[in-house]
């Protein structure tokens, strides 16, 4: 099946002034809009993406090729319905909490390695560890948050409003067709933020889709959704009914934005530190991924488990994710790093290659491979992309896998420190930290007789605190992070726009947390189901509408057959 391409014509500028006036008018009465009133319309927001999730995910396979009826189709069903109503009803609970006792609730605190405060985000409820068992996750605050200081921060909007009615402008990315929805939900109702949504040429097809979803938003004039590409975008950042923007996409539409095209205006500006867009402007911008193998008593079974999981972060969703792996570091020296290397080449052998529907995908391939030593291809060609691993990169080189992000499926492959979990912990974390373009993600493969030993296990907590990115997951795939709601989702603190890096501030983040630092999530090393990313999966598209109508309509009684999927994957 030949993937279709949006056809989708950029709406006209009176329009997308129409629809910022429309907006200018509804955000002071969202501003002052009591909780019920809020409450009502994300639950019908919530209803409409119930209501529209099987167009949305035929709609998202026939453009990439998907046949719906193939497991690859229960990735759309996950990365869109379903991370959709799952925020959504998130937030539905957070805004009831607010109401009733003036915060969402948040689970038991605790203290870091280093004495930062911490605190429970996952499980956030007891079904959550049937769907997800054995997995964990908490959040970092920043240096100098204390309880009760997050406390007054949580839900800041609801408790000391800091703005009569903005307008933000959304910059949706073509991606994932979770993101741009979410994004909306986070500004609205986290934020209290009127929201033109402008949709990437990639997912344009999601348009109509979200506006059926959306409508009772729309009818507010909280809500407008806009076509275009790059022009639209510039013009509506530009407008002066946009209070404020918000871009998910890459560094390079960020600078456009921010500091104009490259060429001497633009160095002459970020010379004198006076951007082009003098606005606030949130993002999130992409990573250079880092899998961080740790050395420890492996065995084949769990090595293998481990590999897999690591293929799944790069075939999922074709590679055209921020969260996939793109730099495996393994120890120097590592006994067990060839066998790994094979079973992650088996793991990438269990998924079907892709057409490269992402524009540009096929040259970033070729640029990232052409010239390299050894390039091992896994799967058909054809009018698909192989899977390509990369290893034996020079930790010392200035290679671009380590500057700059493929977005297309290739992993590459470095080695430092050594078979001493101690001094490999110290060295590829600076090497990560200091290598590596961005701080979004990272993940560390860690076995766990290195983690019940004290001395390691304090060495693998000393790692996770020094990792410079905005979530570390464990044992299992980041886009559980930017998935479960309840996770800020985001960059590490601190870039500037000069250098954004993987971009600034949080979205999702259901709790409505503040001085967020990082949020880690952990899972077992061999988990008791199949993870829905595991290449080798055989049942997602059986267990991803059956996820949405859980989230998005209580129904419970779509357990039994979850389970029983997900125990045939």
């Amino acid at each position: 099946m030949t993937p279709a391409t949006a056809a989708t014509d950029p709406t006209a500028p009176g329009r997308l002034d129409e629809a910022v006036d429309r907006l200018r008018e509804g955000a002071p009465r969202w501003a002052r809009a009591s909780l019920p009133e809020r409450i009502a319309l994300a639950r019908s927001m919530l209803a409409g993406v119930a209501r529209t999730a099987e167009r949305a995910v035929r709609a998202a396979c026939q453009a990439k090729g998907t046949d719906l009826d193939h497991p690859l189709a229960g990735e759309d069903w996950l990365m869109g319905p379903f991370i959709t109503a799952r925020i959504l009803r998130q937030l539905i609970g957070s805004l009831e909490h607010v109401a009733r006792r003036g915060e969402p609730p948040l689970g038991p605190l605790g203290e870091t390695q280093d004495g930062r405060l911490s605190a429970r985000i996952f499980p956030a409820r007891p079904l959550d560890r049937v769907l997800f068992p054995g997995v964990s996750g908490e959040v970092h605050f920043e240096e100098g948050v204390t309880a009760a200081a997050e406390r007054e921060a949580r839900a800041r909007f609801f408790k000391a409003p800091d703005h009569g009615g903005r307008v933000v402008l959304i910059l949706g990315a073509g991606n994932v067709n979770a993101i741009a929805p979410t994004d909306v939900a986070a500004k609205l109702f986290n934020e209290g933020k009127a929201c033109l949504l402008k949709l990437n040429p990639v997912n344009a097809y999601l348009g109509p889709i979200l506006e059926d979803a959306f409508a009772a938003a729309i009818a507010r004039g909280v809500l407008a959704v806009v076509q275009g590409g790059a022009e639209e975008g510039a013009y509506l950042a530009g407008h002066a009914g946009i209070d404020e923007v918000h871009v998910t996409g890459s560094d390079r539409t960020h600078e456009a934005l921010v500091w104009g095209p490259p060429g001497p205006e633009r160095a002459a500006r970020l010379a004198r530190g006076a951007p082009l867009l003098e606005k606030p402007v949130t993002s999130e911008l992409g990573n250079v991924t880092p899998v961080l193998v740790v050395p420890g008593p492996w065995d084949d079974a769990t090595l293998r488990v481990q590999a897999e999981s690591v293929a799944g972060m790069l075939t999922t969703n074709g590679a055209f994710n921020c969260t996939a792996a793109r730099v495996l570091v393994t120890p120097r020296g590592w006994r067990r790093r060839e066998p790994f290397l094979r079973a992650v080449e088996a793991g990438l052998a269990a998924s079907p290659t892709r057409p490269p529907w992402y524009p540009g995908a096929s040259d970033r391939y070729r640029s990232f491979t052409d010239g390299r030593t050894e390039v091992r291809r896994v799967g058909p060609a054809g009018e698909a992309l192989p899977w390509a691993l990369v290893p034996g990169l020079d930790p010392e080189a200035r290679d671009p896998a380590f500057g700059s992000e493929c977005f297309c499926p290739v992993l590459s492959e470095t080695s430092v420190g050594s078979e001493d979990p101690l001094a490999f912990l110290e060295e590829a974390v600076d090497f990560a930290n200091a290598r590596l373009w961005g701080t979004l993600c990272a993940h560390l493969v860690v076995h766990p007789a290195t983690l019940a030993d004290p001395t390691l296990g304090r060495a693998v907590e000393r790692a996770i605190r020094r990792l410079r990115y905005g979530s570390v997951s464990v044992n299992c795939y980041a886009g559980y992070a930017f998935g479960f709601g309840t996770a800020p989702w985001g960059a590490y603190p601190g870039s500037t726009l000069s250098d954004v890096q993987s971009g600034r501030g949080f979205v999702h983040n259901t709790l409505m947390l503040e001085r967020v630092e990082k949020a880690v999530i952990r899972a077992p090393s061999r988990p008791p189901l199949k993870p829905v990313y595991f290449p080798s999966h055989r049942t997602v598209q059986r267990i991803g509408p059956r996820l949405v109508r859980l989230e998005a309509l209580g129904r419970l009684r779509e357990l039994p057959a979850i389970a029983l999927a997900a125990a045939r994957g």
